[in-house]
This record gives structure tokens, C-alpha cells and sequence, in this order.
């Protein structure tokens, strides 16, 4: 597939708005670190959250739901759906907080709560870890799902040299290419791409980057609901659909290989505890994500607690109510509206290339099924719409490079440059720093792409070294034992107990594996982190009362610190913010499957649920304003409301 002389000129014209965005924000972002990574402070809750939903958004992201979806039906999305637990958590339970410690990173925070040398080595190396290691190991694999995207929809041009196609006078103007289809994709993100959207991060810093999200966030949902529109509409309407992938199930069935269905919402239970079969999970899979992963597993942006650009957006935040507004309406949004676009598009993609009675089975489809959202898109999108769905894809992966970009950028320049090696320089002088370290962060990112052979075991190996550890950031806000000591011994455990596991032999598949080795691991990294808390000292209680203070913590595991500080009025909102929590998940959930319910044309169920998350949405408004919002401000919420 050629891309013509239109194609090209929206894309370029997609490009140039996100420079001017940033050349506009340019001297403002060069003020000080502090706008540079958190905007001053001043960001509203709406732009903070939309740019949440954006960077999470990414290019594998509609690529991984496809494969999901066509390995275990529309249940397989509780890998991630369960994530909402957490954030729903890290609404009620921690965004206030985060705001009310005002520092520049979730890393700093380290030395806010923790004190000495075993503080000191944890923020120094939590900084290059995750703002090095890991930052570029995620860059790579977004890079990577790019890569693949590029393949497909360029594959068969760059290999005759014909990326660019124009007709002039009877003639064609084409592009040459180098080597392979693959390579020649690489060449072009990590070539062109990649150092694009670092330009832009590096002029604009973090205002920069939170206005273009919004631009890319608006472009990327329409093209996706388009997308999947248009793909329902050319297979005849939705009743045609769920008929085809009827059939798709009843082939499956008579050749033994499930006896679950595509639809289901969840899992088929009565196949057993570890056995697998094609369109469900095993039990214990889907266990491990609703009862364990989601509050034991380090993951970027769904970290227990917040953290990561989670964190960083919350920081910006103009206060904490601002910072609450921001992380529900990045739950919203991240769940309950995007799913169905894309979980559509892999649908459609199983009824037309699966080789289960598909209507045009294809071998690539079978091998590759994350291929299935691209191949959708190659065939069903009209040429007027493609150079829009490209660009929405570059949207999709700038979005969260240049998130990543300036995140990481944050965690070595504030945790680790300023911190242990240059302490008394100029705000100009660590911007500058900054940007140099975002151009170093492209070239590792590029070369990580280049050498990951795959997304998923990528992100298996993230989820691994990450099992276990967070129950540490959870407890870390409510219970003063916890020391540096514990969140030290948890990584430590996980990465050893993680990649000792992988010399072992599991029986089952790779999700049977997987959660076999990640219910060990967590158990494994609890008990080394909570013997380590208690045969260790616990942290001085000057520094326990500094965080205190600070913080404001519910008194519920800090009163041995609250009572050597009378002067702070207690906070007792345990209670209050869990039935939030509850009524929140509620919400969501209630939200995504009502959605899901009228997009199928099941409207019965549709309706109940769309009035449950009604409900839901007013008992959280209801809850918070018979406060006065007073949770946000660290008052006793059990005190008598003033008088008006």
C-alpha cells in the first residue's frame, strides 16, 4: 500500500501543529525545572487527565487488545480491565496526597518518606532504573508495536520502493528503500519518528507535551471510532457480525478447541482451575488478575498508589481538587470509552481472517492475531481516511515517547544529576541538562527497539520484576513501620524470585505460566519485604513527623506519630474513601460493560447498567460535597460543617 501525495500532506500537516504547539510553550517551559516537569503547578483537571488517558494510549495498545481478543475472546481485556481497581484506588486513597507533597517526582518521594544513606541509594537508583532501564524498555516496545504497524501497512510498497507514490505527467515519483520491509520500518521510527517527538518534548517540556496530548487524544478516539464504524458497516451492520462470529464459534466448538464464546464478557469457569482453551482463561489466570495483580504488580500507569507520569500529572495539578478530578476522569476515560472501539475492530478482524470458518482466512492473521487491528484498517479503511489513521497512529505512539521523554528526563535529572552529582547550579543549567539527557534517552530508546524480538514477553518480563512489590507503595502512605529497608528487599526479591522462575519448567501455557510464576512471586517478595520491615529499625520519628505534617496521612497506622503532633487535626476519612473506592469501580465497570451492551444491540442490560453507573457517579459527587470536598484539604471530615 502506497501512500499518496494526500496521505502525506495531512501527516506533515499533523507534525507541524505538534512543533508550533511546542515553540509556542517554549520560553515558558525554560523558566525553571519546575515548569519544565510539572508545569508550574497550574494545570486544570480536565488537560492533567486527558494527557494521562493519551500516553497510555500507545501504538500497541489497539494491537494488544486485537490479540486478546482473538486468543480469548472479549473476557481476555481483564488483563487490563482489572487495572481499574488500582486506579480507582490511587483516586481516593493517594491523589491528594501526591498533590500535598509537592515535590517534582514520585521518586523524590523516597526522601520525603525515607531518611540516611539506605534513602539516598534507593532514590539514586530508583532514578536510573526507571527513568533509564525501564523508561527505555517501554519506548522500545512502543517503538516496536510501531514497527509492526509500519510493516503491514507499508510492507508490500517498501519492498517494490514505492513509500511515497505521485503521479506526475504519466510518471511516478518513488522513494528508494533499504534492506528489508522491517528494517526499512525501524529505520523510519527511529530515524524520523522518535527524534521528532523528542524535538518537541525538549522545546516544549511538559505544557508542551500536555496540549499536544490533547490535540492527539481528540484525533486518536475519532479515528478509532471511525475505524471501527466503518469496518461493522462493510461486513454488513452489527446483527451480521455477531452472526458471523456465531459461526466463528460453532467451528471452534466442533473442532474441540473451546467451548467458551467470543462474546463473553467473562471467562467460561468449568473447564478447570489451569486448563486453557481458546476464546477463555483459566481460572487461576483470571484469579491472579482480579484478586492479586492489581494491587502486588509495579506497572507504568497503573503503579499501586500512583506513580510514574500518573504521578507527574498530579503534581501539576493546580490543587487536590484538581488532582482527584484528573485521575477519575483519566479512569473514565481509560476504560470505559476506549475499549470499545478497539475490542469492535478485533472482532471484526476474527470474523473476517480467522481460520475458524473466517470469511478470508489468513495464514498471517493466525500466526500473528495482534496483526488483525492493522490488517482491518489496511483493508476496510477508504484511501481519504488512511493518511488521518496513520496520523493517528503517530499521535498514538508521540504521545506517550514524549510523556516517557520527559518522565524519565525527570527522574535523572531531579533524582540523580541534581541530587548526587551538580546540587547548586542554575535552573537554566539543569533544563539544559534535561534536554540533553531527552536526546541520550532516544538514541538507547532506538537502539532498544532494534533489539526486542517481542512485545509480550517484554512486558511479561516488566510485570515479573515488578510482582510483589506493590503492597510496599500502597502501605508505604498508611503505615509508618514501613522503611527504606522495605521497599529495597521487595525489588531486590522480585527480580531474583522472578528470573529464577523462568529456569523453571510450569505445566500449562503461557497464561497458566504466567500466573503461576506471579502468584509465587508476589508471595514470595511479601514475606522477604515484611520480615525485612520488622528486624530492621524503623525510620526516626523526626522524619516520620516531618511526613506527617506534610502529608497528612489518615490517622488510621500513624498514631503513634499523630500523637507527638497535637497541632494537626486528625484525618478519619478510611471509611469515606473506600465507599468511594467501591462506588467508583462501580461506576466504571458499570459503565464500560453498558457500552458494551448498546454497542452489541443488547439493550435490556444496557440500560440497567448504564443506571447503576449513574448511580454510582452521584453517590461519588454526593459523598465529597457533603464534605465540603473537606478530605481534599486534610480537615477532619467527621467534624460539623461550618455554617453558612
Amino acid at each position: 500500500m502506497a501512500l499518496t501525495a494526500t496521505d502525506w500532506i495531512v501527516i506533515a500537516a499533523y507534525l507541524l501543529l505538534n512543533l508550533l504547539i511546542s515553540l509556542y510553550y517554549r520560553r515558558r517551559s525554560s523558566g525553571s525545572t519546575e515548569e519544565f516537569f510539572v508545569s508550574g503547578r497550574n494545570v486544570s483537571w480536565w488537560l492533567a487527565g486527558t494527557s494521562m488517558v493519551a500516553t497510555t494510549f500507545a501504538a500497541d495498545t489497539p494491537l494488544l487488545v486485537t490479540g486478546l481478543v482473538a486468543r480469548n475472546g472479549i473476557s481476555g481485556n481483564w488483563l487490563w480491565w482489572s487495572q481499574c481497581l488500582c486506579g480507582m484506588m490511587t483516586v481516593f486513597f493517594f491523589a491528594r496526597y501526591w498533590r500535598r507533597a509537592e515535590i517534582l517526582t514520585d521518586v523524590e518521594f523516597v526522601e520525603l518518606r525515607y531518611q540516611g544513606k539506605p534513602a539516598a541509594f534507593l532514590r539514586g537508583f530508583r532514578a536510573i532504573y526507571l527513568g533509564a532501564l525501564m523508561n527505555c524498555l517501554i519506548l522500545g516496545w512502543v517503538i516496536k508495536a510501531m514497527i509492526s504497524i509500519t510493516t503491514v501497512l507499508l510492507g508490500d510498497a517498501i519492498a517494490e520502493g514505492r513509500v511515497l507514490s505521485i503521479g506526475l505527467a504519466g510518471h511516478t515519483l518513488t522513494t528508494y528503500t533499504l534492506g528489508t520491509p522491517e528494517h526499512t520500518a525501524l529505520l523510519i521510527c527511529v530515524l524520523l519518528l522518535v527524534p521528532f517527538t523528542g524535538i518537541y518534548t525538549f522545546i516544549g517540556g511538559l505544557w508542551g507535551v500536555l496540549v499536544t496530548d490533547l490535540f492527539q487524544f481528540a484525533l486518536k478516539m475519532t479515528m478509532i471510532v471511525v475505524l471501527a464504524w466503518i469496518a461493522v458497516a462493510k461486513i454488513g451492520g452489527m446483527a451480521l457480525l455477531k452472526i458471523q462470529l456465531s459461526h466463528v464459534d460453532a467451528v471452534a466448538r466442533q473442532s474441540g478447541e473451546t467451548t467458551g464464546s467470543i462474546l463473553g464478557f467473562f471467562p467460561s469457569f468449568h473447564l478447570g482451575w489451569t486448563t486453557d482453551a481458546l476464546w477463555t482463561l483459566p481460572v487461576i489466570t483470571f484469579a491472579l488478575y482480579l484478586a492479586v495483580q492489581w494491587w502486588a504488580s509495579w506497572y507504568p500507569g497503573a503503579e499501586p498508589g500512583g506513580g510514574g507520569y500518573v504521578a507527574q500529572r498530579m503534581f501539576s495539578a493546580k490543587d487536590e481538587k484538581n488532582s482527584l478530578g484528573a485521575t477519575l476522569w483519566f479512569n473514565i476515560a481509560h476504560y470505559a470509552m476506549r475499549s470499545w472501539p478497539w475490542i469492535i475492530t478485533g472482532l471484526v478482524a476474527v470474523a473476517v481472517y480467522s481460520p475458524h470458518g473466517g470469511l478470508h482466512p489468513s495464514a498471517e492473521f493466525a500466526a500473528e492475531p495482534e496483526k488483525g487491528y492493522v490488517m482491518v484498517l489496511r483493508d476496510f479503511l477508504p484511501p481519504a481516511l488512511r493518511g488521518l489513521m496513520i496520523a493517528a497512529f503517530l499521535a498514538a505512539v508521540m504521545s506517550t515517547v514524549g510523556t516517557q521523554l520527559n518522565w524519565g528526563t525527570s527522574y535523572l535529572i531531579n533524582d540523580f544529576y541534581r541530587r548526587f552529582l551538580v546540587r547548586k547550579a542554575s535552573d537554566k543549567h539543569y533544563v539544559f541538562a534535561s534536554k540533553i539527557i531527552i536526546v541520550l534517552l532516544v538514541i538507547l530508546s532506538g537502539y532498544a527497539a532494534a533489539n526486542i524480538t517481542s512485545i509480550q514477553s517484554a512486558w511479561q518480563l516488566l510485570l515479573g520484576m515488578g510482582a510483589g512489590t506493590g503492597s510496599v507503595l500502597l502501605l508505604r502512605w498508611y503505615w509508618w513501620r514501613i522503611n527504606a529497608w522495605s521497599e529495597i528487599s521487595s525489588m531486590i526479591a522480585a527480580f531474583v524470585v522472578s528470573m529464577s522462575l523462568t529456569r523453571v519448567q510450569f505445566a500449562g501455557n503461557s497464561s497458566v505460566v504466567f500466573a503461576k510464576t506471579a502468584l509465587i512471586t508476589t508471595a514470595a517478595t511479601t514475606v522477604v519485604w515484611l520480615l525485612t520491615t520488622l528486624i530492621t529499625k524503623p525510620e526516626p520519628e523526626a522524619k516520620l513527623l516531618e511526613f506527617y505534617r506534610r502529608v497528612r496521612p489518615t490517622i488510621h497506622g500513624w498514631k503513634h506519630i499523630a500523637a507527638l503532633a497535637p497541632d494537626v487535626t486528625p484525618v478519619r476519612d478510611l471509611a469515606a474513601s473506600t465507599y468511594d473506592w467501591i462506588a467508583g469501580c462501580l461506576l466504571v465497570y458499570c459503565a464500560m460493560f453498558s457500552i458494551g451492551e448498546l454497542v452489541l444491540h443488547e439493550w435490556l442490560p444496557g440500560i440497567l447498567l448504564l443506571l447503576i453507573a449513574s448511580a454510582s457517579a452521584y453517590f461519588i459527587f454526593w459523598s465529597l460535597s457533603r464534605r465540603g470536598w473537606q478530605t481534599l484539604s486534610g480537615a477532619d471530615p467527621a467534624a460539623p460543617l461550618p455554617k453558612r
